[in-house]
């Protein structure tokens, strides 16, 4: 089962860097239709409430993977674990965006930067100048290259495809009811308090290879390992923090401050040494995020075959 897993984990990710995010029919958007639907039945302004939306959604979610998996013969699950983590992955959609806002913030087009910046991030384009965009496309790069990329690496070596789409089931109820608004500060406990559990390891992993790969950005790993120890812990979510802060060390700039959302504005931790980050540090984010995001695939396929190789009274 190893085997097949890696390959298929590996085979995942060679189609997401060549196809991307299907541009309709996304498996994706087809779970938030049904989260949406079943939120207007189930949605009470309780913890109560918001525990069964969870349970139901990702429980269903993973049951239907555990079956697909034990029906799936062993010379087909390469092919299944392959689709899973396509559909499970985003990273390269991700990065993608990121060049995409490099490319409009370099020649000036700040306009045509706010209009794309909400398919990254929540907050306030419109109160945001050419470096506001910057740094917040360089913070949402850095925490969604551990929630697009090496979380689902990580829970698809970890448990196959149940936990390819178990962990992408988790993350999207996230992004949708997750939030410390009225609306959803205890219905939306529940999706919050698992997507950060669902997230402790994998962003760590993150933050460990950014430190390892800061190099090949022109930065230190000394650098990155200083920013993340001494600045992940202040930030208001225990796993963006420390991918956050990592990539400031890597990168030599200072992330966090005054943050515009819709519902008003928070002023962040600072993270890492150095400037502010300028629209020319918006491709050394992309380039380190792709490296981060290869590095990753290529280290939890050695896990999953990793799980071959234990001696067969510990199986």
């Amino acid at each position: 089962m190893g085997v097949a897993r890696a390959i298929g984990l590996v085979a995942g990710f060679g189609l997401d860097r060549l196809l991307g995010d299907p541009r309709r029919w996304h498996p994706v958007a087809g779970f938030g239709t049904v989260a949406g639907w079943l939120e207007s039945v189930t949605y009470r302004d309780r913890r109560a409430a918001g525990v069964l939306h969870e349970a139901v959604l990702v429980g269903g979610v993973v049951v239907a993977a555990v079956g697909v998996e034990r029906a799936t013969k062993t010379r087909s699950r390469v092919v299944v674990t392959a689709l899973a983590t396509w559909v499970a992955l985003g990273g390269t959609t991700l990065a993608r965006t990121g060049r995409e806002m490099a490319g409009y913030l370099e020649v000036g087009e700040v306009g045509e930067a706010r209009r794309l910046l909400p398919s990254l991030c929540g907050r306030d384009p419109e109160m945001l100048d050419a470096d506001g965009l910057a740094r917040a496309t360089v913070e949402s790069l850095a925490e969604n290259t551990s929630d697009a990329a090496v979380a689902p690496l990580f829970w698809g070596a970890v448990a196959g495809v149940p936990g390819l789409l178990g962990y992408r089931a988790v993350n999207t109820l996230d992004a949708m009811v997750g939030y410390r608004n009225d609306r959803y500060r205890r219905f939306g406990w529940a999706a919050a308090r698992v997507d950060d559990l669902a997230n402790l390891i994998p962003a760590r992993l993150t933050g460990a290879l950014t430190v390892l790969l800061a190099p090949l950005a022109g930065g230190r790993p000394a650098d990155a390992l200083r920013a993340w120890r001494r600045d992940a812990a202040a930030h208001p979510s225990p796993n963006a923090g420390v991918a956050e802060a990592a990539m400031a060390g890597a990168l030599g700039i200072r992330l966090g401050g005054p943050t515009a959302y819709p519902h008003g504005t928070e002023l962040r931790p600072t993270l890492g040494d150095g400037p502010a980050p300028r629209v020319s540090d918006l491709r050394r984010t992309v380039r380190m995020s792709e490296l981060v995001q290869l590095t990753a695939a290529l280290t939890t396929a050695a896990l999953a075959l990793s799980r071959d190789r234990r001696p067969s009274r510990l199986r």
